[in-house]
Parts: structure tokens; sequence; C-alpha cells
């Protein structure tokens, strides 16, 4: 079975090739679903650790990613409380598909490079778009500020760095129609090499 690594930089449209693999079959593993869960099944550590972002007990996921996103050590923080949490799920979610017999999962890690997982993947898919494409797109999913789009895309890789340590590497800087042909044929491409 063959795993490989999804990412990209903020708004970069990384969910929506996810998106379109899950549609033409694969199973696509998402870090960030496990972290939600996560988030949920460890908030009270989370909550210990940023009560400014708890209220009555209740996590406020905008008011965390402020914090995180404005200082590196709180960062750091909510990763060592959630990363073993995702990292095991993901670990049982890829032996349940190796299980069926499936030959190729994807897995979709927003902070693949960033935290060294590379060399975990048989490749690595990158998507990338131009700054003011995924700007556009991340303030009309979720409203967050310039400033604060500006400060999660500081958090990670830059996203040159990321073409340059990617296997494959996939251009969202069109309309859906012509992403979902990249995605195609990247998927063909995989599945050439896996036969070969």
């Amino acid at each position: 079975m063959r795993i490989i690594g999804l990412t990209g930089s903020i708004g970069s449209g990384k969910s929506t090739v996810a998106r379109i693999l899950r549609e033409l079959g694969v199973t696509v593993l998402d870090a960030d679903a496990f972290a939600r869960e996560g988030s949920e099944v460890l908030r009270e550590a989370i909550c210990r650790r940023f009560p400014e972002a708890c209220v009555a007990g209740e996590l406020n996921r905008r008011r965390l990613g402020q914090l995180v996103f404005a200082d590196p050590q709180a960062r750091r923080d909510l990763e060592a409380i959630l990363h073993p949490y995702v990292r095991q799920r993901m670990a049982e979610a890829a032996q349940q598909a190796r299980e069926r017999g499936e030959s190729l999962i994807v897995q979709d890690i927003p902070l693949l490079f960033e935290t060294g997982r590379e060399g975990d993947f048989d490749g690595v898919l990158v998507v990338v778009a131009p700054t003011e494409a995924r700007l556009r797109r991340v303030r009309a999913r979720s409203g967050l500020s310039v400033e604060e789009f500006a400060a999660r895309d500081a958090s990670q890789v830059p996203q040159e760095e990321k073409l340059r340590r990617a296997t494959w590497i996939i251009w969202n800087d069109s309309d859906l129609e012509s992403l979902r042909a990249r995605v195609r044929s990247w998927l063909e491409e995989v599945r050439d090499e896996a036969r070969a």
C-alpha cells in the first residue's frame, strides 16, 4: 500500500483537493478532523494550558487560534497536547485501510513539513496557489483578517520551500474544473507508477 502525504499553505485549496480525491474513491485521512476530535477529547488539558480560550469549560477555537498563532511557544504547547493524539488516530485509520486491502491512502496534513513528517510517506503532494488567491479564499471561508491570515501563513514553512520539497505539485490557480482535471491526472500518474 502506498501512503502519500498531502499538504499546502493556508488557503491553497488542499482541502478541496482532498475532497476531489475522496470523490474519486481514494481514502483520505484528515489530520484536521482528528485534531478537532482531539480538541474535544483533550479539552480539559487544553483549557488548563489556555484558560483564556475557554469559557465554562467550553473551548473557543477562534480565540485559541489567535493565541497560538501570535505566540510560537503557545503553538508548540498546543501541538504537544494534540499531535500525539492525531498521529495515533491517523495510524489507526491507516491500519484499517491496510486491512481492507486498499492500495493507496492519502494523509491530509497541513503541518506535514513543519512536523518533519515527509520521511513517513512514499511521496508528498503539495497544493499551491498565488498568495492573493489564498488570502481571498481564507477571508471568504473563515472571515480571518489580513493580519490573522499573515500570522498563520508565517507560522508555516514558506510555500516556495514546500515546492522545493514536494514529490508532486498541483497548481490551484484557475477554476474548480481545472483543479479537478489536475487531480485526476495526478491520480492516474500515481496509479500508473504503482502498476509499473
